[in-house]
């Protein structure tokens, strides 16, 4: 049963063999690789054709004279021969697998053709095979595969090298004994050729699969900070939006015990304000508890009210206290704004105040908060930092989150180095909810 299976199994696979050989070399004359990922060495291809193109030239004429009087062509067949043969090591740097094709069919063409310049006019079996593996002719054949090898898949480059020996072999099949060495050094260069040019190409496909892999990892990476940090924004404004919400139920409720003989139309709305009410803060306590299923701050932390702008002295306080030099200012005249502001515009003062302390030690910081009819400019910055900062342990989230609550209150972002070595951050949120005109 088992030799059964093995005497099938083979039969199929030489069924197959014609189909499998016309997919790979003649469909697969194209470079397999994609434009995007392509191999370093293919930058270099313009720079290769100079010597290759030399090297050719050489082979052109020391061909040339080897067909048109050794092997009495003439000049015009030798010329041709020589052309078209010397030319597939150059075509080979761009389309690897027809210039294999046009170097075979050509090198088994003037081996079955030539004729020697002698009497008689007939070459021995030797001299036939030493047409398709002279020194020129193992020259092109190795290049060739190996040029090939580095563009195409393993089972393409071995087929082509089988092919290969095959025809060189079948050239000679009546070569004498004595010159077996030859054989088997011509077919152990080109062997390594193409062993030589697929490793290569394997190394080159591994480090492009690797670049690949850490370009997903870095787009996770930044995906996963990206949703981390939009969470906690989204923790923070769900505090802001329940306490509201609380505000609009008792209101709601007390608001009947404040009016004189109330209406039945005027008590109606109100228990429907504050029915709607609970079931938004129900709701919301819902989404805010998946939301802090995982969150590492501690239990009292979670339940402490959002900071504002009221407390910004506090936070410089503190700054000041780990060692950071910060000077504050606040001009305009301050009106009052919507949670999401002061929540957004702390935040930003308490990021930049850490970036500083972390990338500048020693650098002297300024915090402008200005108040505008329309907008809250939140501006810090830093002088040159007095001595290397120590290396940051993991990736920080500081001007993500930054440009986040920017982007969602509708504001402007502005972050960079300034004139003098020293860093700034500028954040312009508006204090009216953008109107978006149809």
């Amino acid at each position: 049963m088992k030799r059964g299976d093995t005497v099938r199994r083979s039969a199929e696979v030489l069924r197959a063999l014609p189909r499998t050989l016309r997919e790979d070399l003649v469909t697969s004359a194209a470079d397999p690789t994609p434009d995007a990922r392509r191999p370093r060495w293919l930058e270099w291809r313009p720079a290769l054709v100079v010597p290759l193109v030399m090297f050719a030239l050489s082979i052109f004429l020391f061909n040339t004279n080897q067909y048109a009087f050794e092997y009495g062509m003439g000049i015009q067949l030798g010329i041709l021969f020589a052309g078209i043969q010397s030319s597939a090591i150059v075509v080979a740097l761009f389309r690897p697998v027809p210039a294999w094709w046009v170097l075979m069919l050509v090198t088994v063409v003037i081996t079955l053709f030539a004729k020697a310049s002698g009497p008689g006019g007939m070459l021995s079996p030797w001299s036939r095979a030493g047409i398709a593996w002279s020194g020129a002719g193992i020259a092109l054949q190795a290049g060739v595969l190996f040029l090939l090898a580095l563009r195409v898949r393993p089972r393409i480059a071995a087929e082509t090298l089988t092919i290969s020996v095959v025809a060189g072999l079948a050239c000679g099949a009546a070569a004498p004994w004595r010159r077996s060495n030859d054989v088997h050094l011509a077919v152990a260069v080109l062997v390594v050729a193409v062993v030589v040019g697929a490793a290569l190409r394997g190394i080159g496909v591994a480090r492009t699969q690797l670049v690949a892999q850490e370009e997903l990892t870095a787009e996770e990476r930044n995906r996963r900070t990206l949703l981390e940090e939009r969470n906690r924004i989204a923790r923070e404004l769900h505090d802001v939006v329940a306490h509201h919400m609380s505000v609009i139920s008792i209101q709601a409720q007390v608001a009947p015990h404040l009016v004189q003989n109330p209406s039945d139309e005027l008590k109606e709305n109100l228990a429907g304000i504050r029915e709607n009410a609970v079931d938004a803060l129900t709701e919301l306590r819902r989404v805010l508890g998946v939301l802090r299923s995982e969150d590492p701050v501690p239990q009292a932390a979670r339940h402490a009210p959002q900071p504002t702008l009221d407390r910004l002295d506090d936070l410089i306080d503190n700054a000041r206290g780990a060692g950071l030099s910060v000077t504050a200012e606040t001009t305009g005249e301050r009106h009052p704004l919507s949670p999401g502001v002061e929540l957004s515009a702390f935040r930003i003062v308490q990021e930049a105040l850490s970036n500083a302390m972390r990338h500048a030690p020693g650098a002297k910081v300024r915090v402008e908060i200005g108040h505008h009819p329309s907008a809250v400019t939140v501006r810090v910055t830093n002088t040159p930092p007095e001595r290397a900062a120590p290396p940051s342990v993991g990736a920080g989230h500081g001007l993500l989150g930054m440009r986040e609550r920017t982007a969602m209150l509708g504001g402007e972002l502005a972050t960079g180095a300034t004139p003098d070595g020293g860093y700034e951050v500028t954040a312009t949120l508006p204090t009216q909810p953008p109107t978006h005109r149809r």
